[in-house]
């Protein structure tokens, strides 16, 4: 292959900012399209929120962001750079290890200052169409458009040899279901719409959901509301009180909400709430995509997908980078960077089509026999760093090291053990002192 392929990326976010790098370093032509006015994606926070705060308008005018206005992250910095490029604590800035999200648009915005990706980013740009128009000669058409006025779109289409798709996931809601959610009187809304707590004083809150963002709302939104109630699933799920929250209280998912206002659990109980936030996660969406059914979003799986980022038919083409969930995001989406980078630069090959569909399906297979459901094609296996390994090896580079992975797969012991204080009270320095010293 040569070196000067045309590479639209599509999103402006951290996976589209190191797959831009990581292009440009390999000597191809890099266009990013970035919907907004700066760099950052989900890190850029927008204090607006979308008109359907539930998320199920097709037609609404989507925010991208689903940052709240206190969010902190919720893995050390120590993990979250990447390999030449750690997250380094800089004066004037936020020197916590578990840093606000200001922090983290920061440090974006140094990586492209100090790599010169500027000049390779067009903000205000949205996707809209991207779709294969010769295959012979692998030519995709991105049309994008940019607003002139608050009516008035201007369209333009361009030519690409081959494209990456890096619009992030975290934007398209996913919605709990329940008997009689529809007509329920009260207010919905999903957590990608929640931004501070103020309007939640004196009601009576049911939050859906045991994740990081759950946990966060409902710490900031107790204090505030009349009572607050966390219906989640799994073996622990029963009727209590919560820990440290004179307010709060934990039950089973939800059995139905009826047209009084009163929402039943699976546990028996009953409340009469105001608002139901669903702190459901998000599903793949990439409206923009138009492949003829080559790849499909099935119930959260992108596919066929060779290792989460290659259509067998379509590589190295088209590709994805940042699916995984259950990974250290910055590690994954930059070893997947490097991998599309040098393939499309012909230093590092693939498989033929045949054995990558072959590898895609043996994948499928696996999951049936072992009753692993299809949402969770994604899901990385949580017992070690199979998938970062093998990515280093297609690269010949080291592998993670060693306490980074004992680090990641730590995390959920290390915040039931100093709970909801876990970002302040563990010392992470002295940690990977003590790892690496027994290692």
């Amino acid at each position: 292959m040569r070196q000067s392929y045309k590479v639209a990326v599509v999103g402006g976010g951290f996976a589209g900012l190191v797959t831009a790098r990581e292009l440009k370093r390999e000597g191809l032509l890099v266009t990013v399209f970035e919907k907004a006015d700066h760099v950052g994606g989900i890190w850029l926070y927008n204090s607006r929120v979308e008109t359907d705060l539930l998320g199920l308008d097709p037609n609404r005018e989507i925010v991208h962001s689903s940052l709240y206005r206190s969010l902190r992250v919720n893995l050390p910095r120590q993990i979250m750079g990447f390999m030449d490029y750690p997250f380094m604590k800089k004066e004037g800035g936020d020197p916590r290890t578990f840093p606000g999200h200001e922090e983290v648009l920061k440090f974006l915005e140094d990586f492209v200052r100090d790599f010169r990706l500027m000049e390779l980013i067009r903000f205000g740009h949205e996707v809209v169409r991207v779709e294969l128009t010769d295959e012979a000669r692998h030519k995709w058409v991105v049309e994008s458009r940019t607003r002139e006025t608050e009516s008035r779109w201007e369209s333009k289409e361009e030519l690409f040899e081959a494209v990456v798709i890096c619009n992030g996931k975290h934007t398209e809601p996913k919605i709990a279901e329940f008997p009689g959610r529809d007509a329920w009187p009260g207010l919905q809304m999903h957590s990608h719409n929640y931004r501070t707590p103020e309007q939640f004083e004196n009601k009576i809150v049911v939050l859906i959901g045991n994740g990081s963002s759950a946990k966060d709302i409902l710490k900031e939104i107790s204090p505030l509301a009349s009572q607050v109630h966390q219906a989640i699933r799994g073996p622990d799920s029963q009727l209590k009180r919560l820990e440290n929250h004179d307010n709060a209280w934990q039950h089973s998912m939800i059995e139905c909400a009826r047209k009084d206002g009163k929402v039943v659990f699976q546990d028996g109980s009953i409340v009469d709430a105001d608002v139901i936030i669903h702190c459901t996660g998000y599903k793949f969406h990439f409206p923009f995509l138009r492949s003829n059914g080559t790849v499909t979003v099935d119930d959260n799986r992108v596919g066929p997908l060779y290792k989460h980022v290659f259509p067998p038919s379509l590589a190295p083409w088209l590709s994805f980078v940042a699916l995984p969930y259950k990974a250290v995001p910055s590690l994954v989406m930059e070893s997947q960077a490097k991998w599309v980078a040098k393939v499309l630069s012909g230093k590092v090959k693939l498989p033929t089509q045949a054995e990558m569909a072959d590898s895609v399906e043996e994948l499928y297979r696996l999951m049936g026999k072992s009753g692993r459901p299809k949402h969770l094609t994604h899901t990385l296996q949580q017992d070690k760093f199979e998938y970062e390994n093998w990515l280093a090896t297609q690269l010949d580079i080291r592998p993670p090291e060693r306490w980074k992975e004992i680090m990641f797969f730590s995390m959920e012991k290390i915040k039931s053990y100093y709970g909801d204080k876990y970002r302040d009270a563990w010392d992470v320095d002295k940690w990977i002192q003590e790892v690496d010293c027994s290692n």
